[in-house]
């Protein structure tokens, strides 16, 4: 193939975009089709580990990035009831043991710095898919308005309940975990000033956990809690509902947990689901990247940054073989596959650990934590250094 391939993405969300700028950095064709109506902020923070700044870097962002983000010296973890610290993690020392820091982020913060870097490609909104498939040596995506896009390759990076996936693998619904989320967002400087927002924090007790930390360059607060309840299941990040039920379901943790909890004017909860490893990435010209091939628990803070590692190294893939795209898409799925399983079943060991109800068993746990903090070698509290110390770039060369 002589000239540029056209590769049409389907999703707009941070692996959509990653997606369409990485391939544009390749010289491809791109059209982005997302079925929002128009770009959007959620109100949501999201961690960036060494490993998704490294990718940041290969897509010529990083800086930016990092420039409206927040860094933290340190995360505490601690105990729901006595907020007694039971480990505390240097995460202001990354850059030194894994080449990059980690920063949180606000959602459309980085939404905004890709689709800023984006040049070429064509965004379209109002673009819902409703099915896709592959025709000769190329792909066809249909959308519910009745028209349609041919394309030497189109990549499903529309989420969890991904349409391409559908198309790629059959239908599989996702897995309910049995976990519902409260997300909340906080000014800083609304917080009382003896509760300590700047670094991450994350509160651990019996069926569940919140996580607090400083995002847009300190400025906001995010809080994300956990709970372990079958009682709501939809999946809606735009569901909103009372404090009053945060925290009557926290009810009895620390009362600085509590007291920051009611600091945020609007929550929002959804159920919390996954999906196994798709089996197969790709069928004919049609194949998945993000959310729609390895959607996983946001325990190991892996989500966006496997879909950003999946962009550049779909992108490269490309770019090689671009006279044999089908060799192209095989080389993808053979190089992310197995890391990105490990991250989804790693994700799911983590959320057991994370909720344990025997006093006895937490016991055992957070000493295990106080002693990774002092002698392990690997010196983060979820033993994530395989994660961190990996180099999308170093995968390029």
């Amino acid at each position: 193939m002589t000239r540029s391939p056209r590769i049409a993405i389907i999703g707009g969300g941070i692996g959509g975009l990653a997606a369409a700028l990485a391939l544009e950095r390749r010289r491809a064709e791109i059209i982005v089709c997302e079925q929002a109506p128009a770009a959007s902020e959620i109100g949501a923070g999201l961690h960036l580990s060494p490993n998704a700044l490294k990718a940041l870097r290969v897509l010529g962002v990083e800086d930016a990035v990092i420039a409206l983000g927040s860094e933290t010296d340190f995360l505490t973890i601690r105990s729901w009831k006595s907020g007694r610290i039971t480990s505390r993690m240097r995460p202001g020392s990354f850059r030194q043991r894994f080449g990059a820091p980690n920063v949180a982020v606000h959602r459309a913060d980085l939404l905004g710095v890709l689709s800023g870097a984006i040049t070429s490609a064509d965004i379209r909104f109002g673009a819902r898919c409703i099915g896709v498939e592959s025709s000769g040596r190329g792909a066809v995506a249909r959308f519910a308005d009745g028209r349609e896009i041919e394309a030497d390759i189109v990549v499903g990076a529309d989420g969890i309940r991904s349409v391409v996936r559908n198309a790629v693998c059959g239908l599989d619904a996702p897995r309910f975990t049995g976990c519902i989320c409260w997300r909340g967002m906080a000014k800083a400087d609304a917080v009382p000033r003896d509760i300590v927002v700047a670094q991450g924090t994350m509160w651990m007790g019996p069926h569940g956990h919140v996580v607090q930390y400083p995002v847009r360059r300190g400025e906001l607060v995010n809080i994300v809690a956990h709970f372990d309840s079958d009682s709501w299941t939809e999946e809606s990040w735009t569901r909103e509902c009372d404090v009053a039920e945060v925290t009557t379901t926290y009810a009895g943790w620390h009362s600085d947990l509590l007291r920051l909890l009611r600091c945020s004017p609007r929550w929002y909860k959804w159920a919390l689901y996954d999906r196994n490893p798709a089996a197969r990435w790709s069928k004919g010209r049609a194949t998945l990247l993000g959310d729609s091939a390895h959607a996983m628990l946001p325990y190991l803070g892996q989500g966006a940054a496997m879909a950003i590692e999946d962009a550049c190294v779909l992108a490269a893939a490309v770019a090689r073989h671009a006279d044999d795209l089908d060799t192209a898409l095989f080389v993808y799925e053979q190089t992310r596959a197995p890391r990105a399983e490990a991250a989804v079943l790693g994700s799911r060991a983590r959320a057991r650990e994370n909720h344990l109800v025997s006093h006895w068993a937490r016991l055992k746990r957070d000493v295990k934590f106080a002693f990774r903090e002092y002698f392990s070698r690997d010196k983060t509290a979820f033993q994530s250094a395989w994660l961190y110390s990996y180099d999308v770039g170093c995968e390029l060369r």
